[in-house]
């Protein structure tokens, strides 16, 4: 942590050395956008690349046994949730985007959106439904965790926990003694969600479901 603050406090002190010699005023834009390489890659980093923010997913640092090193990355697009493959020569610089993460909980939906209060300020805002990954899972009281641009305090996307309890309202009756998973047939959540769960569950069961991509996890006994 206390090297992250020390390259971050170093890499600003250059910045604002850069606009005194160039006789550029240090915005609050400049704070929050900046250059890095592709040796502080990380996960959750946001880069702008062309004028479209993406936020890094994965990325393998490969060193050939010929050749130039080079960097693997997926990349999410944060508008359109689409998943880019790209790769980058080791040492390019990139343009990185400041984001905060803070704890928002969800309170009701209406005509503005999902509306969220933070957990800390009480502050409320609302959220459209495409921003919030998981949305079919999200019920009230729920905590996420927004990604903030910080230099225009936008919410870019909103993070459900990566898996949730939920109660079954409508599935077929299960089958007594049947305890095997490997079949499944459709069930509706509380949330109006549909999933696939084992032939077991039945009506009124709480269940763990990944909200990454709706699988079932396992029925959490009464």
């Amino acid at each position: 942590m206390r090297n992250d603050f020390c390259n971050f406090t170093h890499h600003l002190n250059y910045i604002a050395h850069l606009c005194a010699c160039q006789r550029i005023k240090f915005t609050k834009q400049l704070y929050n956008k900046f250059m890095a390489t592709t040796a502080d890659f990380k996960n959750g980093m946001c880069l702008d690349i062309d004028g479209n923010y993406f936020f890094i997913v994965e990325f393998l640092h490969v060193k050939p046994g010929k050749g130039p090193a080079f960097v693997r990355t997926k990349l999410k697009n944060v508008k359109t949730g689409r998943i880019l493959d790209k790769t980058w020569n080791s040492g390019v610089k990139v343009e990185e985007v400041r984001i905060e993460r803070r704890p928002y909980q969800y309170l009701y939906k209406d005509d503005m959106g999902y509306n969220f209060m933070h957990t800390e300020t009480f502050e409320q805002v609302a959220i459209p439904g495409e921003s919030i990954d998981g949305v079919q899972f999200l019920k009230e009281g729920d905590i996420c965790e927004a990604m903030v641009h910080a230099a225009s305090e936008t919410i870019l996307t909103c993070e459900m926990p990566t898996s949730v309890v939920l109660e079954i309202t409508y599935t077929e009756p299960g089958i007594k003694g049947d305890t095997a998973t490997n079949t499944l047939k459709p069930a509706t959540l509380e949330t109006g969600a549909e999933i696939r769960v084992p032939l077991f569950c039945n009506i009124g069961d709480k269940v763990k479901v990944d909200t990454r991509d709706g699988s079932y996890v396992e029925r959490i006994k009464a």
